[in-house]
């Protein structure tokens, strides 16, 4: 709310990217958003199959305001069209769906739509069991010798604890990050050597999803610029999946004992 207030303050437009907690563990246009935006490829599909993206207008913002000239000017394209008098709140979804769609042609395949749909009728179900699987793995990850660090925000630990119990009360998703004690080689090595765990990039999957970022989906930047991204050299990023929680943890404890023994942790 405070970044809303601070939005309204200067006139623009609150977008947030919802795409991990979901419509179902939050609704940001509650919390002040104008635009909530979703990658429908993660916990939405929730299969990995489907590529897609979903734009919401709340209708609340004024383009009016003086500070986008394109909502209040004629469009040349439109035959002089100004978006705002004739479309008003709506201004902007408009915009996107006229020109967005025109010149970048961002449509679903009607197979890929079908996925979609029938992902979405299970997300209540699934993003509870993503969220039960990835607090209790984040708890016995805290309890790990090997482990530096854990990040999740269900945890009693986590700075964010009480701002996520505020805004997400139904749960908090599958997404943890930790850091193991053994630096780049132990995470990498982890990474690599998961069997119930997928090496893969993706998050929101049904499946549980492991990645190393600062050897794979960031391995281009320097030190310094993944360290301003948050990427640093021992983290893991774990995307929880719907299997049964003992069997996730089975499969890091044997790996943290296999490169224990190599002397990597």
């Amino acid at each position: 709310k405070a970044i809303a207030n601070e939005a309204k303050a200067f006139k623009v437009p609150f977008i947030v990217d919802n795409t991990v907690a979901t419509p179902y563990l939050l609704n940001p246009i509650e919390h002040g958003a104008n635009i909530v935006i979703h990658s429908l490829t993660k916990y939405i599909t929730g299969n990995g199959t489907s590529l897609g993206g979903v734009i919401i207008d709340a209708g609340t913002f004024d383009w009016s305001n003086g500070k986008f000239p394109e909502f209040t000017e004629p469009s040349a394209g439109y035959h002089g069209l100004k978006y705002y008098d004739v479309l008003g709140a709506i201004s902007f979804i408009a915009k996107v769906r006229i020109e967005g769609l025109r010149d970048f042609g961002a449509a679903l395949s009607p197979f890929n739509a079908f996925q979609t749909i029938q992902g979405l009728e299970t997300l209540e179900v699934r993003i509870k069991r993503h969220s039960e699987n990835a607090l209790a793995l984040a708890q016995w990850l805290e309890a790990q010798d090997e482990v530096a660090w854990v990040n999740y925000p269900g945890l009693e630990t986590s700075k964010y604890k009480k701002l996520a119990d505020t805004y997400l009360p139904k749960g908090k998703s599958g997404i943890v990050t930790f850091g193991l004690k053994g630096g780049f080689e132990a995470a990498k090595k982890v990474a690599d050597q998961t069997k119930l765990f997928s090496l893969l990039a993706n998050i929101g999957d049904t499946k549980s999803l492991i990645i190393h970022p600062a050897s794979t989906t960031h391995q281009q930047l320097s030190d310094a610029e993944q360290e301003t991204t948050g990427v640093t050299k021992d983290l893991i990023r774990l995307s929880v999946g719907l299997e049964d929680v003992n069997d996730l943890i089975s499969d890091l404890k044997e790996v943290f004992e296999k490169i224990a023994v190599e002397k990597l942790v």
